[in-house]
């Protein structure tokens, strides 16, 4: 528990900050990190880590990226998270392209969650925003539904002038895929321009848009993750959607129970703070555990995020975790 009474029982993993796709809103043009460093956690690191944190009471893990599906051992990694004591739930947040080649092998793995980035079903759109191609991504959902994870989910950031006519085809493909479908406002973590007044569109005009062509009944008592999202079921459709506002929900940070481990073993108390722990490095001079780091950094998790105070990063999104 932090300092304001949060539960913090919930750690995002970044295995890789390389990634096969360029999202407008995640990887600046110039941004040469990806390539194999020693700074980078080994499989045997990360899960190292992970059982520091089991004996603190994290329960929830999530491998993210860049896109994690990129790691060649990414299988192994997830096993053996799977594989530590009080671990209750395993997730993978991917673009999608790969997964439908390992799609049974991480259910095999221990992993329950998947989430998909889809900001479109066009694929000119999808090239223009990803520089990817839809189908890769279409078929690693389809193979996911296929195999059966217990949880799916669907991510949409939303961009004006890019992706608005892509909200309602989005919410039919999610329905009938049986798939929460969450719409995340751009928030300032890639290039100076990714966020700007003139793309920038928030949940609460998007939910007036969708009410235009259907009732939104808020539902309390779902929650088919851990995030921040607040879901509705779209009448008459049955559709499941999550809306993240971080910038416009005043609300948003008061039950945050993350943390967040990039690559190179710097632990995160906030994603919208610039504030980082070194784990890899105690560990690599001999540490035995990261115990008294991790307690650190929950003693140390702000109240809010910084991003409506003019935030810059210092790191794009693909290199910190999605």
């Amino acid at each position: 528990m932090d300092a304001l009474g949060r539960i913090i029982d919930y750690l995002r993993i970044s295995v890789t900050d390389r990634c096969n796709e360029r999202c407008l809103y995640c990887m600046p043009e110039r941004y040469k990190g990806w390539a194999q460093r020693s700074d980078h956690m080994t499989a045997n690191e990360i899960v190292q880590i992970a059982h520091s944190a089991t004996t603190l009471g994290f329960r929830k893990f999530r491998l993210t990226g860049g896109e994690p599906l990129l790691r060649h051992d990414i299988v192994d990694i997830a096993k053996g998270l799977w594989e530590l004591p009080g671990v209750q739930t395993l997730g993978i947040s991917t673009n999608g392209t790969r997964l439908s080649a390992l799609a049974e092998d991480l259910k095999q793995a221990g992993v329950r969650s998947i989430n998909v980035s889809l900001d479109t079903l066009d694929a000119t759109r999808y090239r223009t925003i990803t520089g990817g191609d839809l189908n890769q991504a279409l078929e690693g959902i389809e193979a996911a539904l296929s195999v059966g994870f217990e949880v799916i989910k669907l991510n949409c950031v939303l961009m004006r002038g890019v992706n608005e006519e892509d909200i309602l085809p989005l919410i039919d493909f999610a329905a009938k895929g049986g798939m929460p479908l969450r719409f995340i406002e751009l928030m300032p973590l890639s290039r100076t321009d990714a966020l700007n007044e003139s793309n920038f569109l928030s949940i609460g005009e998007i939910m007036r848009h969708i009410q235009l062509h259907g009732n939104l009944l808020s539902l309390p008592g779902y929650q088919p993750g851990h995030g921040p999202a607040r879901y509705y079921e779209f009448q008459p459709s049955g559709a499941k959607l999550g809306f993240i506002g971080a910038l416009t929900n005043p609300h948003f940070c008061e039950s945050c129970n993350k943390l967040r481990l990039t690559v190179d073993g710097k632990l995160r108390p906030c994603l919208g703070r610039h504030g980082e722990i070194d784990l890899l490095t105690p560990l690599r001079l001999g540490a035995t555990d990261s115990e008294t780091l991790l307690r650190t950094a929950i003693a140390n998790k702000p109240e809010n995020h910084e991003f409506s105070d003019c935030y810059t990063p210092w790191r794009p999104m693909t290199a910190i975790g999605g």
